[in-house]
């Protein structure tokens, strides 16, 4: 590595999977390491808080010497440490903050928590083709769904989120109605491929009002109550959950880009795996004439790839935290982050 070049690592852990990643200022993502939960978590039907943060702490650590040594990197080389400060679980939080302070203050390097949501949103900067801002960004996940205009780097204004369930959270809570296993979200995707589109029709919630806000919670109740009475049908009902919550936020996402003037749109987070969610926002993109940009599958859901680009703009801006507090805010409001 040159002496020019800043080398930021990232610490992801702010739920139930550990990620680590590496990144350059003049050779971009180097490498990064993942390690997931779910075999932890699945015997209880969802993420248990408590071994969510013990296993953090055997995970951590092994992740960051196999990405040096992947990258071919020393820890001296280290010039910069981000880590997921929040949303998230504060415990696994505070496993990721506590190790990236201890390793900064030891090798005499800032440290910097950086907002999980702003992660996301700039994944996919990690692709070879970057979007430009501004742009609209549509951040969907278990815990979050949010309609962002995007004007650059913490220039952040909310046009639209979720008034209860967020959209990942309604696919893992119909998923559990459906008998599904655990995580729901990509289960019910799976079965919804077996489904006859068209046999059940679901609301699309929210679309017949103004404004760019979401509600779920309805369109799960509407699967329980149409599973009570078609228990035999689990794969259409799946299907016709899919095909209203996908559609739904479509429908938003056209009106923020037109209410924007905005010409591209990207859309992150662990639910823009979803095939038939690229599917029907490809195809309201194409009808629109602007550009869509999704992450690699590998950085939709938590990874410490997104955490090191995001708290490698930031460190080199000049941002650190104070005396090598450990920031962690388990609530934290998008809008709150400095421009840079």
């Amino acid at each position: 590595m040159s002496k020019k070049s800043f080398a930021t690592l990232g610490i992801e852990s702010s739920c139930d999977e550990t990620g680590v990643g590496l990144y350059s200022s003049d050779r971009g993502l180097l490498a990064h390491k993942l390690f997931s939960q779910v075999d932890l978590h699945a015997e209880y039907g969802g993420v248990v808080p408590e071994l969510a943060s013990r296993d953090h702490i055997q995970r951590t650590l092994p992740l960051i010497r196999e990405t040096l040594k992947v990258s071919n990197i020393k820890l001296e080389e280290l010039t910069g440490i981000a880590y997921t400060a929040g949303p998230g679980l504060s415990g696994a939080l505070l496993v990721g903050g506590s190790i990236a302070q201890s390793l900064a203050w030891g090798l005499g390097i800032p440290a910097l928590g950086v907002h999980h949501m702003e992660g996301h949103l700039l994944a996919p900067l990690l692709d070879s083709s970057k979007p430009q801002f501004p742009f609209v960004a549509l951040l969907v996940s278990g815990g979050h769904t949010l309609l962002v205009e995007v004007d650059g780097i913490g220039e952040y204004k909310i046009l639209g989120q979720s008034l209860d369930d967020a959209v990942g959270e309604a696919f893992d809570k119909t998923a559990k109605i459906l008998g599904l296993g655990y995580p729901g979200g990509p289960a019910l995707a799976h079965l919804a491929t077996r489904g006859e589109e068209g046999r059940f029709y679901f609301p699309r919630p929210m679309i017949d009002r103004p404004g760019l806000d979401f509600s779920f919670s309805g369109l799960k109740t509407f699967a329980r109550n149409t599973y009570i009475k078609f228990p035999e049908e689990k794969a259409s009902i799946a299907k016709a959950f899919e095909v209203a919550a996908t559609e739904t936020l479509t429908v938003k996402c056209r009106r923020a880009l037109e209410q924007t003037g905005f010409a591209t749109l990207i859309v992150a987070g662990g639910v823009s795996a979803n095939l038939t969610l690229r599917q029907t926002i490809d195809e309201m993109a194409k009808k629109l004439n602007v550009n869509v940009h999704y992450p690699g599958p590998e950085f939709c859901t938590d990874n410490g790839a997104m955490i090191a680009l995001a708290g490698h703009y930031r460190l080199i801006s000049g941002q650190r935290n104070d005396h090598y507090e450990i920031l962690v805010k388990p609530r934290w409001n998008l809008e709150e982050l400095e421009a840079i």
